[in-house]
């Protein structure tokens, strides 16, 4: 059974007077457990996917199931429950709020989200913070972290609420060479270990040499899609 089926999607932006055509006619489905990368050029719609597979937005036409739930049957408050109950997002930027350490970004989730007690919570971000290599940093804040240390901490926070899903806006586009290969390898593995599936919007050939399935993107339609 799928983990994400779509079925022709479309995303329309009203721009004044322009209609922009973000997406059309996508369809895809993506199986449980697998490493998935959107490629393409900018302004092809990876982003705009990944969005509505994180049910940040919604397609103007179409279908689109994820983890058994239709999605576009969900309200704004629905949608966002969804999202903290069964997805990880890691963004490009990273996200992580500034006035925390990196333990209390990691463990933010729990908080909020799956409203974890304490004890729990602090065996499960150890263990993750360990897990990306960023238990001895857990006291710094993100201002005295490195962007690799960043993009790590970024991970385990996306992975704390135990996500069958986790998507991923190009993740190593701020990350040096090195460091680049060390979170792919981390994600892989977590991915191999855990059963996750991870989802990519990227440009970086290094995910994409990684990847179980690549689909191709061109002007908003998916052209291509390879198996390697």
């Amino acid at each position: 059974m799928s983990l994400i089926t779509a079925q022709n999607m479309h995303k329309t932006y009203q721009m004044g007077e322009v209609q922009i055509q973000a997406l059309q006619n996508a369809s895809f489905s993506i199986e449980p457990g697998k490493f998935v990368s959107f490629i393409g050029p900018s302004g092809s719609g990876k982003t705009t996917l990944l969005n509505l597979i994180g049910c940040l937005d919604q397609p103007t036409q179409g279908q689109l199931t994820v983890d058994g739930q239709n999605v576009l049957t969900l309200n704004t408050t629905q949608r966002a429950r969804f999202r903290g109950e069964h997805l990880g997002f890691i963004f490009q930027d990273f996200n992580l709020i500034p006035v925390l350490t990196v333990y209390e970004n990691a463990e933010y989730p729990l908080i909020m989200v799956k409203r974890v007690p304490q004890p729990q919570r602090r065996e499960k971000v150890l263990a993750l913070l360990e897990a990306v290599g960023m238990l001895d940093q857990r006291a710094k804040f993100p201002s005295q972290i490195s962007g690799g240390q960043k993009q790590r901490l970024a991970v385990a926070r996306a992975l704390t609420t135990d996500p069958k899903l986790v998507l991923a806006d190009e993740p190593t586009a701020n990350l040096d060479h090195a460091s680049a290969y060390k979170v792919i390898d981390l994600m892989q593995t977590l991915s191999h270990e855990r059963g996750m599936t991870f989802v990519f919007s990227t440009h970086d050939l290094k995910i994409v040499d990684h990847a179980d399935v690549i689909y191709t993107l061109e002007d908003g339609k998916i052209v291509d899609q390879k198996t390697p």
